[in-house]
């Protein structure tokens, strides 16, 4: 039998909590590899060591080698590892969450499967939006409405601002040159958006199929998270390039390349993992890997026990 090398496989009470952790680690156009319990990246600039157990996600971009050791380390210190495009603007696929808990996609399952605690839910989203005013007892269809006139206004200032003319928010899928400058712009910023909402969804193991508001598509919840942060993040981006180069054919790319920039200090990363948590009500404690057996009487049971058709106390 082949010797092992490196650190063991660290147990569930000696990994860290969530909050105790860099949330999240972005790489590219460098190797990775493992050397003990730390990853070892190395690019043109030189070589780092970074401890596995101290990162919660992993975002490999452009140009990053990964080696299956290294794979194996980060899977056993419980890191989720998430492909994307050039400074997480992009999402292509993913790895398991951090904790391999199911606590989040479980809570937000009950939550979006019940009409009184989904309402609930979209409400906290919209209160969100609307911190100085009380929207508990408004309808789905009020809060609608009252959101429409929020994002009317912000392209309105936002128009204001940086005299970027602006009509209506109209935009062609399939034919994305159509579009007037800043409704290009916005569209890039928007996609960027959902790219990186996607990966923080995913990455702590969440749905986001299952949304609150939207329905119907593999993408609901996304469409819900990131309608949270248009208002400060995308759109006052896109008046901003489409003010700067509105002659520019290029102009989805500027853009994109300028949501990249508002997304590398990883600030809203974490603050995207808080308010996730939040209107899915589960704390940090929850995030912890506890495999069981389901009984629809007596409760959660013990895995890994071997049980007969009798209990101990009825032999």
């Amino acid at each position: 039998m082949k010797p092992k090398f490196g650190a063991k496989k660290p147990e569930l009470s000696e990994l860290g909590r969530i909050k105790d952790r860099i949330t999240f680690l972005y790489l590219e156009h460098a190797k990775l590899n493992r050397q003990d319990s730390a990853i070892v990246v190395a690019d043109s600039k030189g070589t780092v060591f970074v401890p596995a157990g101290i990162i919660s996600v992993l975002f490999l971009g452009p140009g990053v080698d990964i080696t299956h050791r290294a794979m194996e380390l980060i899977g056993d210190a419980g890191v989720s590892v998430v492909w994307v495009g050039e400074r997480g603007v992009r999402h292509y696929a993913h790895g398991r969450p951090l904790s391999h808990s199911s606590a989040l996609i479980e809570k937000q399952a009950l939550l979006v499967s019940n009409t009184r605690s989904r309402i609930s839910v979209a409400r906290k989203m919209y209160q969100m939006r609307f911190p100085n005013e009380d929207v508990t007892g408004l309808t789905m269809q009020e809060l609608r409405g009252k959101e429409g006139a929020r994002i009317r206004q912000v392209y309105r200032e936002q128009s204001r601002l940086t005299n970027v003319p602006w009509t209506k928010r109209e935009y062609n899928h399939d034919d994305f040159d159509s579009g007037t400058p800043v409704n290009k712009a916005l569209t890039a910023a928007h996609q960027a958006l959902y790219g990186l909402s996607y990966s923080v969804i995913v990455a702590s193991g969440a749905s986001p199929a299952l949304g609150f508001v939207h329905t119907g598509h593999d993408l609901s919840f996304v469409y819900d998270f990131a309608d949270l942060y248009k208002a400060e993040f995308s759109i006052p981006t896109a008046f901003k390039m489409a003010a700067e180069f509105e002659e520019d054919k290029d102009i989805g790319s500027r853009t994109r390349l300028a949501m990249r920039d508002k997304f590398v200090d990883g600030k809203i990363m974490i603050r995207m993992v808080q308010d996730l948590k939040f209107l899915l009500e589960v704390e940090d404690e929850q995030d912890v890997e506890i495999l069981g057996l389901w009984d629809d009487k007596i409760g959660l049971q013990k895995f890994g026990v071997q049980y007969s058709i009798y209990e101990e106390n009825e032999i």
